[in-house]
């Protein structure tokens, strides 16, 4: 619903500023440029998606090699400590356990296909335990959020996008997204569990958050004291062979488990395949309206104002350009997908902007998209605080993002 109202946003604004531009500066070529914008960014995204098409069968076809080799099992075997502890309203054996720590490492791999399934499974049956049916439980807002907080070790369908268009190191957001996700997660946990009043100072719990928060440290410090120019450098051949790390890992482990990886890997191709067909009409869709959105003028005039607000306080300006992929994923993912890409090809998928417009893709979820369809799979009205703990945790992530980006990028 909310990318529905989006869609009926651009267009219904692009027509205002437009016919504002024809009256009041008798701008004559503006209506002219809206309208070959829709057949220049119909043309994009098909384009887009001819290419996206191998692709994704492609890196579908390496995750499925992983499911079928354990890959889920072994996260879930090694978060299920620290879960226990951050839901103690689920009892140990509880068949939720299982689905909400599945769900959790799908999410982290980027097996959206897995993660979806797996949460509405969790949400039903954390609602069977839930001594309030229209009212959410802690347990449900501590899943809900860690959920739209977006963390993620492998941003697939990003990386996949920044190859698609062009660019030359798909891969040199890798690292500075598992950053900021780390940080928009951990405030959305800090944020629930403030509410809930659970200990985080219990030594599991600290175990698993100091060594995280170490480790997150540790990359930090070390990539703001090396010289700017080896940054991107380093970070792109440390991203490209943690991946690389990640194809061979899920091949062997399915080949120690048997599996026929020849096999795993075409299933999950087709299934590629499949989604990558099926995607065509709503890229189409998204980039026609964002392209008439700035055809007209509509965005710049937005980015314009924010620019000069920010430079009232004499703060560099240049991520602006960036910042409608930030504000538009809490609302709908398509719709930042799409403001991704069109950036992506306006500035360049390998600029500044560009860059740092997939970190604020990555750095946040579709917060009110997930909140919706999964409190709705189990009739919940009452959502309590879980709005609120969202929209902190994509706001954590977005200021992580701009800093993260300006250290690798900038």
């Amino acid at each position: 619903m909310a990318l529905n109202y989006i869609w009926i946003f651009f267009f219904l604004v692009a027509f205002v500023v437009a016919l504002a531009r024809l009256i009041f500066f008798q701008d004559y070529d503006v209506f002219p440029n809206i309208l070959q914008s829709t057949f220049d960014m119909a043309k994009t995204g098909f384009e887009l998606s001819i290419y996206l098409t191998g692709v994704m069968a492609f890196w579908l076809g390496i995750m499925k090699i992983g499911e079928e080799g354990g890959i889920i099992h072994f996260f879930s075997k090694l978060i299920k400590p620290f879960f226990s502890k951050l839901f103690p309203g689920i009892p140990d054996d509880h068949p939720a356990t299982a689905s909400m720590i599945m769900n959790f490492s799908a999410n982290m791999l980027g097996l959206d296909n897995a993660a979806t399934p797996l949460g509405l499974k969790t949400m039903k049956e954390m609602q069977e335990i839930n001594p309030v049916k229209d009212t959410a439980s802690d347990a449900q807002i501590m899943f809900l959020v860690l959920n739209t907080s977006g963390l993620s070790i492998i941003p697939l369908t990003i990386l996949i996008d920044r190859s698609v268009v062009g660019s030359s190191n798909p891969t040199d957001v890798f690292i500075p997204i598992m950053l900021a996700t780390f940080f928009s997660t951990l405030i959305g946990l800090i944020v629930v569990s403030l509410y809930q009043k659970i200990n985080l100072l219990d030594k599991v719990v600290l175990t698993y958050l100091g060594g995280i928060s170490l480790f997150m440290a540790g990359i930090i410090i070390y990539f703001s004291l090396i010289p700017q120019e080896q940054i991107a450098t380093i970070s792109n051949v440390a991203s490209s062979l943690i991946i690389f790390s990640v194809i061979v890992g899920f091949i062997l482990l399915a080949v120690i488990k048997r599996v026929n990886v020849y096999e795993a890997f075409i299933d999950g191709a087709k299934e590629g395949f499949t989604i990558a067909v099926k995607i065509i009409p709503y890229l189409v869709a998204i980039l026609v309206a964002i392209g008439v959105f700035r055809a007209a003028g509509a965005l710049d005039y937005i980015i314009q104002g924010v620019s000069s607000f920010v430079s009232i306080f004499g703060v560099n300006t240049e991520f602006v350009q960036a910042l409608p992929t930030a504000l538009m994923k809490p609302l709908s993912g398509s719709a930042a997908r799409g403001m991704n890409i069109e950036i992506m090809k306006t500035f360049g998928p390998d600029s500044f902007v560009g860059q740092l417009s997939s970190v604020f893709r990555g750095a946040t979820e579709t917060t009110f998209y997930i909140l919706a369809v999964y409190f709705g799979s189990v009739n919940i009205k009452k959502t309590r605080y879980a709005v609120t703990a969202g929209l902190l945790a994509d706001l954590a992530g977005i200021i992580a993002g701009l800093f993260i980006g300006y250290l690798f990028f900038h």
